[in-house]
């Protein structure tokens, strides 16, 4: 199969913080031949980093909880136990945004990190692409509120042990796919990261 597509139009819907478009267009099909003309809208966000702060050591990651427009049709649950994350601005790169959001959101400094995947998180209708890292950090200090005031954030911040969070992941108490993503890593992959970070110590 050749896939190609081919855009017939596309208008702005919304121009802000973030960016609504139009499209109308078509593509190539799995049995031959062309789609008929369809209509789709996007929503545009530029590319984003997420990390995983794990202290080897203590076998902690660190969890931030803030409120998100996006599960306000579950007012009780409008406050979403995450990991951090942001998003790239121009001219940084992506490792950059991992050490930045590091300590704006958690007040950690990263020691070492390393590149885990990057994937689209909704991509029925959302251009995001997420770099996730995990990071290595000493919790022994992490905790409390941070955040930046003139982006409004208000994120507390808690370390956790590995297996607290885990089972946080299991009964649902974690409903975000980035963390629950990360989790699921970091339970493949623990023995072997705390292996070498560990032994580099």
């Amino acid at each position: 199969m050749n896939k190609a597509f081919e855009i017939i139009s596309k208008e702005t819907g919304y121009a802000g913080f973030f960016r609504l478009e139009k499209y109308r267009l078509r593509h190539t099909l799995f049995a031959g031949g062309w789609s008929g003309e369809i209509e789709r809208e996007l929503f545009k966000r530029g590319k984003c980093v997420a990390v995983l702060l794990y202290d080897p050591e203590r076998d902690e990651v660190v969890l931030i909880e803030q409120f998100r427009i996006g599960a306000i049709g579950c007012p009780e649950r409008a406050w979403l136990v995450e990991i951090v994350a942001g998003a790239i601005e121009e001219g940084e790169t992506a490792e950059e945004v991992a050490h930045r959001e590091a300590e704006e959101e958690a007040g950690c400094t990263i020691e070492e990190l390393i590149e885990v995947m990057q994937f689209y998180t909704t991509p029925g209708g959302c251009a995001e692409m997420i770099t996730l890292f995990c990071g290595k950090i000493d919790s022994r200090q992490v905790g409390g509120i941070h955040g930046l005031d003139h982006e409004d954030e208000d994120i507390l911040v808690r370390p956790a042990p590995f297996d607290e969070a885990y089972r946080m992941l299991e009964s649902g108490e974690i409903e975000s796919a980035i963390p629950i993503l990360a989790l699921q890593w970091l339970a493949l992959n623990r023995d072997k990261l705390r292996q070498r970070w560990c032994r580099e110590a």
